[in-house]
């Protein structure tokens, strides 16, 4: 990518929209761009943070690896999207493991450069301040779905949420087992899940998509606390 490219897509990342153009082409010049290959990881739990990632194409995960092997997914990221800002504000040790879903491609703006650029534009640090806030709470939803909500409320809730006009579109990396992952159980268990909402017709699945018959049924589902 050639710096105007890399400046024009800074320029739409929401941490760096309010920085001049000289800002932008001082970000610009510490950034590295890289290629990852499907299942390849970013960057390991525990590793030295080299910076804050942006998402030029692809999708990747975030996830948490217990001591056994379990994963717990943190969060799908995207094109346009950024991730790795604990990890950068937090004495350069990434908190989270990243791995490519499918073939993508990433900016990575050095930590050194993103923490002089916080010191001198207000802006940029109260747009990464409300950003960790959100993750703050999305993480305290996900402790109080885990501890207060069954799977099968869970996997309803996040049915209901990824459905667009009742059907919820699937990539072909977003298996059962992903989403059993993304809700914090096993695939055996979400299997399960899975085939008791289809034989009670909630629900239909097709390879590329999942077909919400029941959306009311679904939504009494996701509201109880059993």
């Amino acid at each position: 990518m050639s710096k105007n490219e890399i400046i024009h897509l800074l320029s739409k990342i929401s941490y760096f929209s309010e920085l001049d153009f000289s800002a932008l082409e001082h970000v610009a010049t510490a950034t590295i761009v890289q290629a990852y290959e499907t299942g390849q990881y970013t960057f390991m739990e525990g590793e030295p943070c080299v910076g804050l990632y942006i998402v030029k194409s692809g999708w990747l995960r975030a996830v948490r690896i217990s001591p056994t092997g379990r994963e717990q997914v943190i969060r799908f990221v995207g094109p346009g999207e950024a991730f790795n800002e604990v990890g950068v504000l937090t004495g350069g040790t990434n908190v989270i493991s990243v791995e490519a879903l499918e073939p993508a491609k990433v900016l990575i703006v050095q930590r050194k450069v993103l923490l002089g650029l916080v010191d001198k534009h207000p802006s940029l640090a109260k747009s990464i301040i409300e950003n960790l806030a959100r993750r703050v709470l999305y993480a305290m939803n996900m402790v109080t779905d885990l501890s207060l909500h069954s799977v099968e409320s869970r996997l309803a809730q996040f049915l209901l949420g990824e459905a667009d006009a009742n059907t919820v579109h699937r990539k072909k990396w977003a298996t059962q087992a992903a989403i059993a992952a993304r809700i914090g159980t096993v695939p055996v268990v979400i299997n399960r899940v899975f085939r008791s909402f289809t034989e009670d017709h909630l629900i239909e699945l097709e390879r590329e998509k999942i077909l919400i018959l029941d959306h009311a049924g679904l939504e009494k589902i996701a509201s109880s606390n059993e």
